[in-house]
């Protein structure tokens, strides 16, 4: 076979780049499904220096909380900057039912396309079976016009969810009422905080688990002023369980977050370290 001059320049640019520190290792290892939860780094002085902190720990994926406090120019200037995609948004349940447009057009200008309900203040709750079966379907409605728009809808649970009713916690309700079209994003240390096992857990939600929030829990008494939490890997949580079932469940991404870390870069880069060890080697997502 006859080489030509512009085969020889490809061959030897490949070469040349291969010898680049980090290079070789990321055309050939397939990433691995880890992104980073932005709350974790809220407390850190610039979104620049939040993004910095998600490169260097090796991630290429964040789940953003609103609009992070910029226009989406600027959000997609810096997620650039870092080579940092959005793999999905914290937007607040108000927001979603008065200002969907507005969320949708945010979310498409940075190339977003999940949409998760994050959390429910105390007014929002549903106090009975009822009321979480009522809001499992008004988020049908949400997801079919989210849909409609090229995007998904997530639910993100704490643990409030998960008070029994007749031997159905309020989160199996709300799944039952909104369908299929209503993905889950688990939130594993808040399951094992209600009492629940989070392995147990992944399997109920099998197929319909946009991600998990890879998060620890502290030994009892310990990290009191961080919350309770601890880094992916030094806590108590079973994880040779917890990644089994998140592998048999289908589980899309593992997402790094801490609630009150003291350090966030050592947290995310011990949950990177962590997943990275431990997760099989996934297709780019």
């Amino acid at each position: 076979m006859t080489i030509t001059p512009l085969r020889r320049i490809a061959t030897a640019m490949l070469l040349f780049f291969s010898s680049l520190p980090g290079f070789a290792k990321d055309a050939a290892t397939p990433a691995k499904p880890v992104a980073v939860q932005m709350y974790t780094l809220r407390h850190v002085a610039s979104l620049d220096e939040q993004l910095k902190i998600v490169h260097d720990a090796g991630i290429r994926a964040v789940e953003t909380v609103g609009t992070q406090g910029v226009d989406a120019a600027e959000l997609k200037r810096l997620l650039d900057k870092y080579s940092i995609r959005v793999i999905s948004s914290h937007v607040q349940l108000a927001d979603l039912r008065t200002n969907l447009d507005s969320v949708v057009a945010f979310n498409e200008a940075i190339g977003n396309t999940v949409l998760v309900v994050p959390y429910l203040s105390e007014k929002e709750r549903p106090t009975d079976a009822a009321g979480w079966t009522a809001l499992g379907e008004e988020l049908a409605g949400i997801s079919r016009q989210v849909q409609a728009k090229g995007m998904t809808l997530a639910y993100h649970n704490h643990d409030f969810e998960l008070v029994d009713f007749a031997g159905k916690t309020g989160l199996d309700l709300l799944f039952e009422a909104a369908g299929p079209g209503l993905k889950t994003e688990l939130d594993l240390a808040w399951v094992a905080r209600a009492g629940l096992d989070p392995a147990a857990t992944l399997g109920k939600f099998r197929g319909r688990l946009f991600a998990v929030h890879a998060k620890d829990n502290a030994a009892q008494g310990q990290a009191q002023d961080e919350g309770g939490f601890a880094a992916v890997g030094r806590g108590v949580l079973n994880w040779t369980s917890i990644l089994s079932a998140a592998e048999a469940a289908g589980v899309q991404w593992f997402i790094i977050e801490h609630d009150h870390p003291h350090d966030p870069a050592s947290v995310i880069k011990a949950g990177a370290d962590y997943l990275d060890e431990h997760l099989p080697a996934a297709a780019v997502r």
